[in-house]
């Protein structure tokens, strides 16, 4: 099987490295897939939101056929959905992938290759509204959601919460409880400041503190 990550300049790290973790602990520990490739439209190094330098493995027109597709978000996301290359390159590998799985704004460059039109879905907190002008989008305010076989997360950390579910879904729950405890991904549920008080927070941050 065929684990694909696309990564474009100013994407989101974490969108991407978390569920990189979890799929990597899955191929090593689990029987997951047999690659897990980073993918991006040349060789050339990838500068991250953040500054973290990244080697794709593969460019977009090297890359085999993908049994999953993932899309992380980030600032370079903007810029991306406008690039014919890259949602060209979406279209056709989320077509024929089994799962789609987008994280934070990934889920504009899902929607502008035609994979969310009538579908359940989220984004980072700060984008739901534009993702709702959009107008063809079911949009929640969830950590994550599935519908069919496409999975949507929310802002950043949300992603490894999606990975993990959609192993659980793919799997089953032992083998995503053992890639959990391997991780020791057990979120704190200490809440820090006021920042869960923002107007704007999703609905789910909200529902948790009633």
């Amino acid at each position: 099987m065929n684990f694909g990550i696309l990564i474009f300049p100013d994407v989101e790290e974490l969108d991407f490295v978390g569920p990189w973790e979890m799929v990597g602990i899955w191929s090593d520990r689990e029987g997951g897939p047999e690659n897990c490739l980073i993918i991006a439209e040349s060789k050339e190094p990838v500068k991250c939101s953040k500054g973290l330098t990244v080697v794709p493995d593969v460019t977009i027109d090297e890359c085999p056929d993908l049994d999953f597709l993932l899309v992380p978000g980030g600032r370079g996301t903007r810029k991306e959905v406008d690039n014919p290359k890259i949602i060209n390159f979406i279209t056709e590998k989320g077509e024929k992938a089994k799962t789609v799985l987008s994280v934070c704004t990934g889920s504009f460059l899902l929607q502008r290759a035609g994979l969310l039109s009538g579908k359940r879905a989220t984004t980072h907190w700060g984008s739901l509204d534009r993702l709702r002008k959009l107008g063809d989008v079911e949009v929640v305010e969830e950590r994550f959601t599935r519908d069919d076989k496409v999975w949507t997360a929310a802002g950043i950390s949300a992603g490894i919460d999606m990975t993990l579910a959609f192993i659980a879904s793919f799997t089953d729950e032992k083998v995503a409880g053992r890639i959990q405890l391997y991780a020791e991904y057990y979120p704190s549920q200490k809440l820090y400041g006021e920042g869960h008080n923002d107007p704007g927070a999703p609905g789910y941050i909200k529902r948790g503190r009633a």
